[in-house]
């Protein structure tokens, strides 16, 4: 047997994709790497690629019910032959056969257990090898529907699998009244981490309000919360943008979780706190460098798929796109923005649709998009100022320069792409439907001048 060939046994029968830090340990190993040096030619800590290992060696064992390690792995491969009904599978590429009736409809987070889950190395490995690091504070951002909530429930269910406590905190949640209070605010997250944590809210036997809510909250988390829970402990913090509106919370908030990561340099009981921030949007709330937590820390971008990614995804629905022309006509209209390439694929699935007739009416009200495209739409018009800055971006034909604050609400809803200091439509069928829906009505005069048209974009 061939290293290709057990890489390609394994993803058949795990019904799932390799790491990249397997693959990394697989190839390596069969060339006689050790840990440290696969460490030092990537971004795994030594001791994370070595529990990945073991872990790796077991699953191989029990699949081939042969007793595999690091040391004695290609001298076993190589002495067995692929079982005939392996052959088959592997030829066949049996990775995911497509069942219509468990098809699940692309709707929220995808489920830990998906066959729908497509990494996008090396985000999801870097993710996990920076929450094993003591005192950490790991930045995710990306837009709307870019699947940042499926990588936060991975990482957490990373963390479980490590032994540590966590905590998952969606600002989504929050409501409106208590993100206009710093005091309520603070004791309603100290509140939540705790339950969260299974401890018993003990807030009044700490809270001071002579010395302030933020010192309170820091006491409260140093002198009770770190002390009772032993493990490490991840706080993930879940479309934490919402609050950038709120300046009074924001503007304290952010600042204290600074602190934290800064105390954890110096008091051991913080080390324990890994902090995960995700966000859809750039802070547009006046900080200073050194108060904003949005430039510490390991800062992790989500991409688009690539091609060879959504022909992966295409594959495990059961289609065959291996030549790649279906992917690129489909990518042509929604690029690689995952939530739509997924909806498109269901509904190939689904409705036995060609990828000419499901394009052709994508950005119309009898399209398989116009829940989201009607969402969008009713977000910029409840803001008219916003509206007039995205009608510029539809008029123009290359990426223009508007104010901060409208161009970081209009990435974080997805419709845009920052270029620098300027931004650009994310994809054709946004630029279609809102051609139709917004520029029939344009108004004949923008609240802020638009650029000279005979200029070359740099």
């Amino acid at each position: 047997m061939t290293l290709d060939e057990l890489m390609s046994l394994l993803r058949v029968m795990q019904q799932r994709n390799l790491t990249p830090a397997q693959e990394r340990i697989l190839r390596q190993g069969w060339e006689g790497k050790t840990y440290t040096h696969m460490a030092q030619s990537s971004e795994y800590e030594c001791d994370y690629l070595k529990t990945t290992g073991a872990r790796l060696w077991q699953s191989i064992s029990e699949l081939l019910e042969v007793q595999i390690s690091k040391d004695n792995f290609r001298s076993q491969i190589e002495k067995l032959e692929l079982k005939p009904h392996w052959k088959v599978l592997i030829e066949r590429e049996m990775f995911y056969p497509p069942d219509l009736k468990s098809l699940e409809y692309p709707s929220g987070p995808v489920p830990l257990n998906s066959p729908f889950y497509i990494n996008r190395p090396p985000i999801e490995e870097l993710a996990y090898a920076e929450i094993a690091k003591p005192g950490c504070i790991l930045r995710i951002k990306a837009p709307r529907e870019m699947g940042k909530t499926s990588l936060i429930n991975r990482i957490v269910d990373r963390g479980a699998q490590l032994g540590y406590a966590t905590i998952n905190v969606d600002f989504q949640q929050v409501e409106r009244s208590i993100l206009t209070d710093l005091d309520k605010f603070l004791r309603w997250f100290s509140k939540l981490v705790s339950k969260g944590l299974n401890l018993t809210p003990q807030l009044d036997e700490y809270w001071d309000e002579d010395i302030g809510s933020k010192l309170s909250c820091t006491i409260y988390f140093e002198a009770y919360v770190l002390q009772r829970i032993k493990t490490p402990v991840i706080l993930a913090f879940n479309e934490i943008n919402r609050i950038f509106k709120y300046a009074e919370v924001a503007g304290e908030f952010l600042p204290l979780l600074r602190s934290w990561y800064e105390r954890s340099q110096q008091v051991k009981c913080w080390q324990n706190l890994r902090l995960v921030v995700v966000y859809s949007t750039e802070v547009y709330v006046d900080l200073q460098l050194h108060q904003s937590p949005f430039n510490i820390g390991m800062p992790l971008k989500l991409p688009e798929f690539t091609r060879s990614q959504v022909q992966e995804l295409a594959r495990r629905h059961g289609l065959n796109w291996k030549e790649g022309t279906q992917a690129k006509q489909l990518m042509a209209i929604v690029g690689g923005h995952p939530a739509l390439v997924r909806l498109a694929l269901y509904h190939f699935c689904r409705q036995n649709l060609t990828v000419k007739q499901l394009l052709e009416n994508a950005h119309t009200e009898a399209g398989i998009y116009r829940d989201r495209l009607r969402r969008k739409l009713a977000i910029l018009q409840r803001n008219r100022e916003l509206t007039a800055a995205f009608q510029q971006l539809l008029t123009a034909d290359r990426p223009l320069k508007l104010p901060s604050i409208f161009a970081y609400e209009l990435e974080s809803l997805g419709l845009v792409k920052l270029e620098g200091e300027r931004v650009r439509i994310s994809c054709e069928l946004y630029r279609r439907y809102f051609q139709q829906q917004l520029l029939v009505k344009a108004p004949s005069s923008s609240p802020y001048p638009r650029e000279p048209t005979d200029r070359q974009s740099p």
